[in-house]
C-alpha cells in the first residue's frame, strides 16, 4: 500500500473526527477554520491521478483537442462567461478527462467518498492538503492576486486575470506548481459537495509527486477496512449521503440501493462484526447502568409479548 510520512491510521469514529479537524483552530481569528482541502479515496493504495493522465501515453497532447471539441459541441449557454476556466470546470464536472482533481472543503464529504464502497476489503484514505501553505509555493502573480482578494484559494475570475489560457498558466513559473480554485456554482451538486479543484501548471505534472515533494503541506488519514462500515452508517445518520450530495433521482436511487443492500462479503456470506467492533460495543455496554439494561430488556420483552 502507498504510504506517506504523515500517514495516520485511526481506530475509531471519535479518533477520525479528531484527526480530520486537527489544525483547524486559527488563533488570529479566534475561530475553528480548517485550512485543509480534502479528498476521499475508497482504496488507500490508489494514487492521486487526473482523469486526463488515465488516458495513457502522451495524454497531455490530447488535452487541447478534448477541450476544443467539448466547447464546440456543448450547448452555447452551458457557461455564463466564455472562459477557459469555466469550460474546464464544467468539463470536469461532467466527466470529461481533464488535468483537474476534485477536492472538497468538507471533511465529511471526503469521508463519504472514502467509505461509499464499504464492502471494499481494503483501507480507505482521506488526503488532507493545507491550502494556506500551498499558497506559499505559487508564482508571485497568483500570490499577489490572492493578497489583493484576501483569499486562500483562487477563483475562476482570478485565474482569468492571471492566465486566460493554459500556456499562460505554464509561463507563470519555471517551476511546476499546483493551485487550488473554487468552481462557479454550476449546480446544486457543486454547492452541496463544497467543491474545489486542483490544477497543475503543466498537464504531465503528477499532483501526487508534487505533494510528496512538499510533505509539510499534506497528510493522509487512513480508515482501516474493518472501521469503514461503522463510519459509513454514522455518515448516513448524519445525512451525508448520495441523496444530498447528488441531488436528483439518480442520487436518490444510488443512496437507496446502497442503504438497503445487505452487508455481505464477496463470497456472499454475512459478515460478522470485527473483534475491534465487538470490543467497542462491549465497552459501551459496560458504561450503561445495569438498571437501564434491565429496563431496556423489559421493554423488548413487552414488545415481544404484544406481537405474540
Amino acid at each position: 500500500m502507498l504510504s506517506l510520512p504523515a500517514d495516520v491510521t485511526v481506530t475509531s469514529w471519535s479518533e477520525l473526527q479528531e484527526k480530520l479537524y486537527e489544525g483547524s483552530w486559527q488563533q488570529s481569528l479566534g475561530r475553528f477554520r480548517s485550512p485543509f482541502a480534502f479528498r476521499g479515496c475508497s482504496r488507500a493504495s490508489v494514487f492521486l491521478e487526473t482523469t486526463l493522465s488515465r488516458l495513457g501515453a502522451e495524454y497531455e497532447r490530447r488535452e487541447q483537442s478534448l477541450l476544443r471539441n467539448f466547447r464546440k459541441y456543448a450547448h452555447r449557454d452551458a457557461v455564463r462567461v466564455d472562459s477557459l476556466w469555466n469550460w474546464m470546470a464544467l468539463a470536469q464536472h461532467h466527466g470529461l478527462p481533464t488535468r483537474l482533481l476534485d477536492w472538497t472543503f468538507s471533511p465529511y464529504v471526503a469521508t463519504h467518498f472514502a467509505t461509499v464502497d464499504s464492502g471494499e476489503q481494503e483501507a480507505a484514505a482521506i488526503w488532507c492538503v493545507d491550502c494556506v501553505q500551498v499558497k506559499e509555493h505559487l508564482p508571485e502573480t497568483l500570490k499577489r492576486i490572492l493578497r489583493e482578494e484576501d483569499s486562500d484559494v483562487l477563483t475562476i475570475e482570478m485565474l482569468d486575470r492571471a492566465a486566460p489560457n493554459l500556456r499562460d498558466l505554464a509561463r507563470l513559473s519555471r517551476k511546476p506548481f499546483v493551485a487550488f480554485f473554487e468552481p462557479p456554482s454550476l449546480d446544486d451538486r457543486i454547492v452541496n459537495q463544497s467543491a474545489l479543484f486542483s490544477v497543475a501548471s503543466i498537464a504531465r505534472v503528477s499532483v501526487r509527486e508534487w505533494l510528496s515533494a512538499h510533505p509539510k503541506i499534506v497528510r493522509r488519514v487512513i480508515i482501516p477496512a474493518e472501521l469503514k462500515w461503522e463510519v459509513r452508517d454514522k455518515l448516513d445518520q448524519a445525512n451525508i449521503n448520495e441523496r444530498v450530495l447528488f441531488p436528483g433521482l439518480d442520487g436518490l436511487s444510488q443512496w437507496l440501493t446502497r442503504y438497503y443492500s445487505p452487508r455481505n462479503s464477496c463470497e456472499g456470506k454475512t459478515l460478522r462484526p470485527s473483534s475491534k467492533e465487538r470490543r467497542r460495543s462491549k465497552r459501551h455496554l459496560e458504561t450503561i447502568p445495569s438498571r437501564n439494561l434491565q429496563s431496556s430488556a423489559a421493554v423488548q420483552l413487552s414488545k415481544g409479548s404484544k406481537k405474540a
